[in-house]
This record gives structure tokens, sequence and C-alpha cells, in this order.
């Protein structure tokens, strides 16, 4: 009798203590994923709210924007807001100033950026950590000590008031960040593929253009995505060495909007802002696109 009821006890208690434990991990799944799509719906609101906003304030009256509530739903909606803008501001020249100062900024930024990172990281050479190091100092370097220094050197050569003016810095200060993303995914390409275009007789500049530069796709989206926010709305540089009205850029441009006494034609300048955000939307979101696709695909990938 003993070895028969020994066996059966196992078998009648293990699905009772194992059903618990199956529970337990069927909840825990089921919470993550609850908590994470609360939290992504938190912050989807979060950085959609403002834009939400901003888009119906700027389609708002004049009147009703200021004798009611600035964030309730707008009685009645307008463009006359858009046709004010651009007859308050130059607005259009505005855009363009800010698109050929940030295209020349960024063409600098990567192209420099990729050569400076890939002598450091993948030729190499005896003082390069240290090279590297000088790099990583200029990321805390603030830009406010080089304000008036630059408005000095630009005065004795005559680049106040032009493109080169706002171009050089912004490219300049953006390029230690550069150089080390550029640096960090280079060492994730293998050194086998350099050494086999090596062995079949390529040279650096043949390595840099063949493998380097197109492995690096992603990285440059990466790099022209960052510094374009930055660059797109940058005021410092820009109200520092423009003196001008044809060379405003859309931060500058903004100005134009506050008139007597402090007085700011708040619909017309959300309106300017709306357009003026627009091209920077549009091309973070192709350049996000590409970024993913850039991410998915590697160097050891196949």
């Amino acid at each position: 009798m003993i070895t028969q009821t020994a066996p059966s006890t196992p078998h009648a208690s293990a699905p009772s203590s194992s059903s618990p434990v199956k529970q337990r991990r069927r909840r825990k799944p089921s919470l993550y994923r609850t908590l994470s799509r609360v939290l992504i719906m938190l912050i989807v609101i979060v950085q959609v709210y403002p834009l939400a906003w901003l888009f119906l304030t700027s389609l708002r009256t004049e009147h009703d924007f200021a004798t009611g509530d600035p964030f309730a739903l707008p009685s009645s909606l307008t463009w006359e807001n858009y046709a004010r803008a651009f007859e308050t501001g130059d607005l259009g020249r505005n855009i363009l100033n800010s698109f050929i100062v940030t295209m020349g900024a960024n063409i600098l930024i990567v192209l420099f950026g990729m050569m400076a990172a890939y002598a450091l990281q993948v030729l190499g050479f005896r003082l390069s950590r240290f090279v590297r190091a000088l790099f990583m100092v200029g990321i805390i370097v603030p830009v406010q000590i080089a304000l008036v220094p630059l408005f000095i050197d630009y005065s004795a050569v005559n680049l106040l008031d032009t493109y080169q003016s706002m171009i050089i810095p912004l490219a300049g200060f953006a390029l230690p960040m550069s150089i080390y993303l550029f640096s960090s995914f280079f060492e994730y390409i293998p050194r086998e593929t350099y050494e086999a275009a090596s062995l079949d007789g390529a040279g650096p500049y043949r390595i840099f253009g063949l493998i380097t530069l197109p492995l690096s796709l992603n990285t440059v989206v990466t790099v022209v995505l960052v510094n374009s926010i930055f660059i797109w709305n940058d005021f410092i540089f820009a109200n520092t060495f423009v003196l001008s009205e044809d060379l405003k850029t859309i931060p500058l441009g903004l100005q134009n909007y506050i008139g007597a006494m402090g007085k700011v034609d708040w619909t017309a300048t959300f309106a300017a802002v709306c357009v003026t955000i627009t091209p920077l939307l549009l091309v973070f979101l192709v350049l996000n696109k590409a970024m993913i696709q850039g991410l998915e695909s590697g160097a050891t990938k196949g």
C-alpha cells in the first residue's frame, strides 16, 4: 500500500502548484504591455499637444484670442492670420536664409566630421587618442565665449553680414559631437573589411569612398537630423553677425511681429511659427524613416 500511494501524491499536487506560476507568468506580460501603452500614449500627448495648440491658435481671430481663454477651443476659424504673417514680415526670405545656413553647415559637419573620425578611428596614428580627447573637450565649451572674438575677426576680414559668418561657427561647434558619433559607428565596422580592401589594392581614399561612406549613411542621417534642429532654430549667431534684413533667418524674422511699445500680433506670430516649423517637421519625418531603415542594415548583415 505504501508503494502504491507514494507515487500518486506528486501527480495530485503537481497541477495545483504549477497553475499559480503559469497565471503569474501570463499576468506579467499583459501588465507590462498595458503600462508600456499608457506610457507611450502619455509621451505622444505631451509631444503632440503643443503642436496642435499652436495650429489651432494660428486659426483663431485676434479678438477671440485676446478676450477668451488662450487654451480653449477657438469659437471661429480664419486664415487671415497667415496672410497677415506674410505681409508683416519677409517670411519667405527668412525661410530661404535658414535653409541655406542649415544646408551649408550640415555639409561641412558631415564632411569634416566623417573625415576626422575616419582618420582617428580607422587609420589611427600615434596621438590619435589625445586628438580625439581635444575634440571631445569642445562639447563642453559654451558658444557665448566665442561671440566677441569671432565678431572682431569677422570685421577684420569683411565676413560680417554674410552666410559664412553663421555657417562656420555653427559647423565648428557641432563638429565634436559629430566626430564622436562617427567614431562610435566606425568601431563596429569589421577590420576584416578594410583588410580585404587593402589586399585588393585599395588605398585610404578609395576605402573611404567605397566602403566607409556607404556604410555610414545611417550615421549621416542621424547627424544631419540632430544638427538641423539646432541650426534651424539658431538665434545667437544670427543675431550677432547679421546686420541687414536680407540675411535674417527665421528666429530673427519673428522679431518683426513685435510692434510699437512692445505690442505683439500673437495670432500672426503663431501663424508664422506654423509656417516656419513645417519644413523642419517634414525633414524630420523623412530623415527619421531613412534613419530607421539605415539602422536595420549593417556591415555584417547577410
